[in-house]
């Protein structure tokens, strides 16, 4: 049996299948390269609360395998194996940070002992004749069963790359249409006032569809990023989303008194001074503003605006869009188009807001996987 990718749903797979002969492939140098860079290194591996409707696509497999695998059983997992996460909500709201993420990735060494491991390895295509021969730019594997785990678009830079979908398509798989996610929005021309704010956050409240997130705006030189930005991006379908800039308060209550409109409102004064210029509004006493003027600064509860697009897959956190899961069996994770061929992970067409969801998933995948297998 043979394992493409050694990330988070791979190795979990490969930990929990100890009664077969095993070998992990994997691109890199060492295992869990994904892993050891996510949240600041300190890896946010799941959330307080998880549910199917903090993933965008098919919500009935993933209720399906977050009942199979929940946060509590990925922390009884991980506090079992010597690794003990801590809530720490400044980012999101509940997530679950490690000490360091080499925590994590030297507990799936241990359980990973008894597999064979082909690093530096990169897999070219595979054919399957009674069968899979993958062919390596090493050598050629041959394998009963294979598990393809080698992740998304997202992440060039740690060896992502697009076999999982070339090899999906090579034996029938639907491929829904990828984009970079939880990744930071380039801004049009209206917009440009954000650049000029570049290393200045707020906290916001954003809605995109039938989607609202609060959390912290970061304003950068190509346009706006930060956990609340990050999130909207995985719903944003092209078009207009709003941002509300003092949220949980009354715009009214901040027109009382007579301090100037930059002053006023309760966000940084350079934040206020860009906005004023891009709205063409003068810095003048609230108590002399006219109602039509009231009317243009109460944009700030509402500043609707269309991204011209996003900082792209090098900067993404992750790929959503991929394989399309409803040809993949929800007890198994075995093809429905190719027998002993499995898919797992960011490569399928599910994935997680910001917050823990996405590790919580994968790993979930890799032990419900593990499990249809025994």
């Amino acid at each position: 049996m043979a394992v493409i990718g050694a990330g988070a749903s791979g190795l979990m797979f490969a930990s929990r299948v100890k009664n077969k002969k095993i070998c992990i492939i994997e691109s890199n140098s060492k295992i869990g390269e994904k892993i050891k860079v996510s949240g600041g290194a300190k890896c946010n591996i799941t959330n307080e609360k998880v549910s199917e409707k903090n993933y965008l696509g098919n919500q009935e497999f993933t209720k399906n395998t977050l009942e199979g695998f929940s946060n509590k059983d990925l922390l009884n997992f991980l506090n079992e194996n010597g690794v003990y996460p801590k809530v720490n909500p400044k980012i999101v709201k509940g997530t679950y940070f490690c000490n360091s993420s080499k925590e994590v990735i030297s507990m799936f060494e241990k359980l990973t002992t008894h597999t064979k491991k082909f690093l530096n390895t990169k897999v070219l295509d595979i054919e399957y004749k009674n069968f899979f021969k993958i062919k390596t730019d090493k050598q050629t594997i041959e394998a009963k069963k294979v598990v393809v785990a080698s992740g998304g678009l997202s992440y060039v830079s740690l060896g992502a790359s697009s076999i999982a979908y070339d090899i999906a398509s090579k034996f029938g798989h639907t491929i829904e249409k990828t984009k970079p996610a939880l990744v930071g929005f380039t801004v049009q021309k209206d917009q440009f006032w954000f650049k000029n704010l570049s290393g200045l956050s707020c906290m916001v409240e954003t809605k995109v569809g039938d989607k609202t997130f609060e959390g912290s705006l970061l304003f950068a030189h190509k346009g706006c990023s930060g956990p609340v930005i990050l999130n909207s991006s995985l719903y944003w379908q092209k078009g207009k989303m709003s941002i509300d800039f003092i949220p949980k308060k009354k715009f009214e209550n901040f027109l009382k008194g007579n301090k100037k409109i930059s002053t006023a409102f309760p966000l940084p004064k350079r934040f206020m001074i860009e906005f004023l210029n891009s709205i063409c509004l003068e810095d003048k006493p609230v108590s002399s503003l006219l109602n039509e003027e009231k009317e243009k600064l109460k944009v700030l509860k509402n500043y609707e605006f269309s991204p011209a697009g996003t900082f792209g897959y090098t900067k993404a956190e992750v790929t959503s869009g991929g394989i399309n899961s409803d040809e993949i069996n929800q007890e198994t994770f075995e093809s429905l188009k190719q027998k002993d061929l499995y898919f797992l992970g960011e490569c399928l067409d599910i994935t997680g807001e910001l917050g823990g969801y996405n590790f919580q998933l994968y790993f979930a995948q890799g032990f419900v996987c593990a499990k249809g297998l025994a």
